[in-house]
Parts: structure tokens; sequence; C-alpha cells
């Protein structure tokens, strides 16, 4: 698979500085850049498929008239929670 390049953006000397900053030993600035894009586009892509999955839940309420109560919601959120930090061993 051919691969693309994207393009150079001229930034403040500043933020290139504060970016050298932060780079871990032997991570360089082309890595940096490309793992910042990949979490950008899935960051981006999460919040598209968010904004989709409400979108049809409000035209469902809409249609039907029928919700789930927010202690519910709340309810199953916390225990989503805990099970997330059980398997994180906190």
């Amino acid at each position: 698979m051919k691969s693309a390049v994207i393009p150079q953006i001229r930034v403040e000397s500043a933020l290139r500085a504060d970016l050298d900053s932060v780079l871990l030993p032997g991570e360089t600035l082309t890595d940096f850049v490309e793992a910042s894009v990949r979490n950008a586009v899935e960051y981006r892509r999460m919040q598209t498929n968010f904004a989709a999955r409400c979108d049809a839940s409000l035209a469902k309420y809409e249609r039907t008239g029928v919700s789930i109560p927010a202690v519910q919601v709340i309810d199953k959120l916390e225990s989503m929670l805990a099970k997330r930090r059980k398997q994180l061993g906190g």
C-alpha cells in the first residue's frame, strides 16, 4: 500500500518548543504527529457516532413517546463504571 503525506504546517516557535519538550525518549516528531492525528480521527469518529445515536434515540422517543427513566440509565452507567474499575484493579 502506498503511503500518503500529511501537509506541513507552520507553528509558532513556542509551540514547537513545547512539543519538543513533551516527546518521549526515542519518540520522533513524526511519531507524535502521526499518533496525534490518529487519536483526533478516532475522537471525531466517536463524536459522529455518538451524535448519530443521540439523533436516532430522540427520533425514536418522538415517534413512540417511550423513554428510559434517568435513574435506570444512571444505575446502568454506574454498574458499567464499577465493572471497568474492577477490571483495571481499582
